[in-house]
């Protein structure tokens, strides 16, 4: 059975659309460094709330990217980590901050002339 370019075009951007969401590119980001357990990574992520970090890290987990290990302790220790997978996202990521910078002060003018050209219309 193959998929239908309509199919395709779906799947890549649902992919894109959670790879990119903001909650997840950082906590991919700090995942990069290392193993980190639930509360490390909440503290590591600012913003993000109880709720929002366990529903990205659940998606993650879902799309292969995320690891979670449970640990029969009391109270029950987690571990998350990213998978072969996520890790390969981890340098597109990177290449992707490295240009933000690179570009930074040229998208910052041009939205300062884009603005200023608005507010003359």
């Amino acid at each position: 059975m193959s998929l239908t370019n309509t199919e395709v075009t779906c799947d890549i951007r649902e992919m894109l659309d959670r790879i990119g969401d903001k909650w997840s590119v950082l906590v991919i980001v700090e995942l990069a460094g290392g193993t980190l357990r639930f509360r490390q990574l909440q503290r590591s992520v600012p913003g993000i709330s109880q709720r929002m970090l366990t529903l990205t890290l659940r998606r993650l987990e879902r799309d292969g990217l995320v690891g979670r290990t449970v640990y029969p302790t009391v109270p029950a220790r987690v571990d998350y980590e990213l998978t072969d997978t996520g890790r390969s996202l981890t340098r597109l990521l990177r290449g992707l901050a490295d240009w933000a910078a690179e570009h930074r002060d040229t998208v910052v003018a041009s939205r300062v002339r884009w603005d200023a050209a608005e507010q003359a219309r």
